[in-house]
Parts: C-alpha cells; structure tokens; sequence
C-alpha cells in the first residue's frame, strides 16, 4: 500500500483513509492475510494512529476486515446466504431450526425482555441459551426467554441437559399464532463476544423476535449476529436472510 496525502481533503481524515485501505484490500491483499500491525499503517499513510483505527472500525463493521484473537486484522473472506427465519412461521427448535441448544437456567429476564413477556421483573424464566453453527464457525448466539406460563407441564424433575430441550417440546405444544422481528445494530458483550471469537465491544446485529399464542408473548429471543461477517436482507417471500462471510478454502472443500 503506498502513501497518500490527506491534509488537503476536506472529509474526515479517518473516513478518506478507509477508501483508501479500501481500494488496497482489493488489488493487494489475499483473503485471510493479516494487514501490517497499526503503527507501520499510521507510518505508512502518515496518519494518527487514532485516525487509523476509526478507519479500520469502519470497514470492520463494512464486513471488508475482522478482528481475530490472537491473530490481528485479516480480511474478511467473501459471503454466503443464510435464512434467519423460515418462511412459515415455527417455534425455536422445530425440525428445520439451525440452532442448536448449549444450556437452559431459571432467572429473571432482563427488564427490556420481562416488560416484553409481561412478567414481573423478579419472576423467573426459562432462558435457554442456544448457538447458531455455519461451516465450523459461530455465527450467532441466542437467549431464548419463555415465561413460565407457557409451559404449565413442564417436568419439575429435569437435568440441566435436558431442561432446554424439555421446554422447546412443551412450548410446540402451544399453537403459534404469529411472530414478530427487529433489527438493531448493537455492541458484543464479554459473554456474546466470547462465543462468538469476537472482541468485547465489537459490532453486532440484534434480532428480537416475539412468539404469540392465545393473544399473547410466549416466547421472546433476542440473537445475536456478528456484524462483521453478516448482513441481514429481504427476499421476495418476505423472510428475513442473513449472509456472512464464507471462508473460500472451506468453500473449495
């Protein structure tokens, strides 16, 4: 990457640079390969190096870059297609949901959530915690919170293995008469961030999704999404799809 004279532009410093890197990342970079550690880019481009982070958070969040653990700035492989939500409307856990169970507790759900369910913001739960798996990497995370109520026959004599399980089974019991989504850009938490291979702080999409049975929320579940490799869509049928990044070495194979 050569140097560039950015005292004379009138945008952002940061915001020239990122077009900048951009444009290398397409002419002299390989997928997968680490960029040059900050200090040597700031050098380089002649830039602060806070001006050189804001460029690189940009296109981080713009999927060209990821943060790896223990590995530094790579860039981001190409995507592929995934479906968030099947086209017909279903409970979590039926035959064609990706998602896969990892642990299920009892406690309360968070304010935002319990004022959702309608629950009291001491009254206790279930919150399963499921993990969404695409071609070996961790995609997505979820909490799925289902009240009590909703599950009146639940077993009170579960093993925290089978807990999960147990009240996905109860909840398709129920009949489901609709489903809501939304979207929103977000932070990782150190718990999510961890799961995911991400970095505390880093971009992330939230989906809230609302389950209905019997004129009221069921079920809640807010997912979480690296925003880094994934891009949510539209397709003609109105489900919502969301695309990451596919590795092309994984892809070859």
């Amino acid at each position: 990457m050569g140097t560039t004279q950015l005292e004379s532009v009138q945008e952002p410093k940061y915001w020239h640079l990122k077009t900048v890197l951009n444009d290398a990342l397409d002419s002299e970079f390989e997928v997968g390969e680490i960029l040059p550690n900050e200090r040597d880019l700031a050098a380089r481009f002649g830039v602060a190096r806070a001006t050189l982070r804001q460029a690189l958070e940009q296109l981080e969040l713009e999927g060209r870059l990821q943060r790896r653990r223990g590995v530094g700035t790579t860039v981001a492989p190409p995507r592929m297609g995934v479906s968030v939500g099947p086209v017909a409307e279903a409970w979590p856990g039926s035959g064609h949901d990706s998602w896969n169970t990892v642990g299920c507790v009892e406690a309360a759900a968070p304010g935002p959530i319990a004022a959702l369910l309608g629950t009291g913001g001491d009254e206790a739960v279930h919150t399963i915690r499921r993990e969404r798996v695409m071609r070996g990497q961790h995609v997505a995370t979820e909490l799925l919170y289902v009240p009590p109520a909703s599950v009146p026959e639940l077993s009170t004599m579960l093993t925290p293995a089978n807990h999960g399980p147990a009240v996905l089974r109860e909840l398709h019991t129920l009949e489901l008469e609709g489903e809501d989504r939304s979207v929103e850009l977000g932070s990782a938490s150190a718990q999510d961030a961890k799961q995911l291979d991400r970095l505390p702080g880093a971009p992330v999409l939230v989906v809230t999704t609302r389950y209905f049975s019997e004129g009221r929320v069921a079920a809640a579940s807010v997912a979480t999404y690296r925003a880094d490799t994934c891009r949510l869509t539209f397709g003609d049928s109105g489900a919502l799809e969301v695309t990451h990044h596919q590795d092309d070495s994984r892809q070859a194979s």
